[in-house]
């Protein structure tokens, strides 16, 4: 039976010499893994570059419950971006956000209000003329509220330190190194109570940014199973710096 749905790319993998299978998450059947046949001939109906990473899909689909590989009967980008694959700085962090969103997202099940806003958030990136630094720290962080382990932003007067393993404000010193101080903890909680529309409005230097994107990466670790180590954020940070 034939489906209309949208889809983003998270991860394409040779399957031959002119054939990949793509893995998808889609708004009515979660993460899928579809088998396109011919993708690599010159005259392919379905191209490559349209099957990197985060690019933004309109598809008809076939859809059989039960079955680890689907099939796809129509497939274009929409919307086609407009400066994302040009530009080198918002290339790296799709590839860097496309590795953590890989790792993060597991499910097989639907998740509408999951999709609507990663695809929300990467057509508002592509969109923008000039890159915030801010915006895949702040783009991780809203993340969470659909990933189950969005961080606790209420604080009392003596809680100085926030808990990354409980995920909150506590005012005693945590035994384990996975805490923040209070303007660490503070510049953090602004990323993810900020819409992505006046990230620009938050100031810190490159230095807390660093700090706080390895920070955030481990609260990631802590709260996803099998999360892994992220590699191309080292490369981010370099042109970012």
């Amino acid at each position: 039976m034939l489906h209309k749905v949208r889809g983003i790319v998270l991860k394409t993998t040779s399957y031959s010499e002119t054939s990949v299978i793509v893995q998808v998450l889609t708004d009515k059947f979660g993460m899928q893994s579809y088998l396109i046949n011919g993708v690599k001939k010159p005259k392919a109906k379905i191209k490559m570059n349209m099957l990197q990473s985060l690019h933004l899909l309109d598809m008809v689909v076939y859809h059989k419950a039960n079955t680890n590989i689907q099939r796809i009967s129509e497939l274009r980008q929409t919307p086609v971006f407009k400066t994302i694959p040009y530009d080198i700085v918002k290339t790296s962090i799709v590839i860097f956000l496309n590795e953590v969103l890989y790792k993060s997202i597991r499910q097989q099940s639907a998740d509408e209000s999951l999709f609507d806003y990663l695809f929300n958030a990467i057509a508002w990136f592509d969109e923008v003329e000039e890159i915030n630094p801010n915006f895949h720290l702040s783009f991780l962080l809203k993340l969470t509220r659909f990933l189950g382990f969005s961080p606790n932003e209420k604080k009392r007067s003596d809680q100085v330190y926030f808990d990354l393993q409980e995920g909150a404000f506590v005012s005693r010193l945590p035994v384990h190194a996975n805490y923040l101080q209070l303007e660490d903890a503070e510049s953090f909680i602004l990323l993810f109570i900020t819409p992505l529309e006046k990230i620009s409005e938050i100031k810190m230097s490159n230095v807390r940014r660093r700090f706080l994107l390895d920070k955030i990466l481990v609260f990631y670790t802590l709260h996803t199973a099998s999360f892994g180590e992220v590699q191309s954020h080292k490369i981010l940070e370099t042109l970012l710096s």
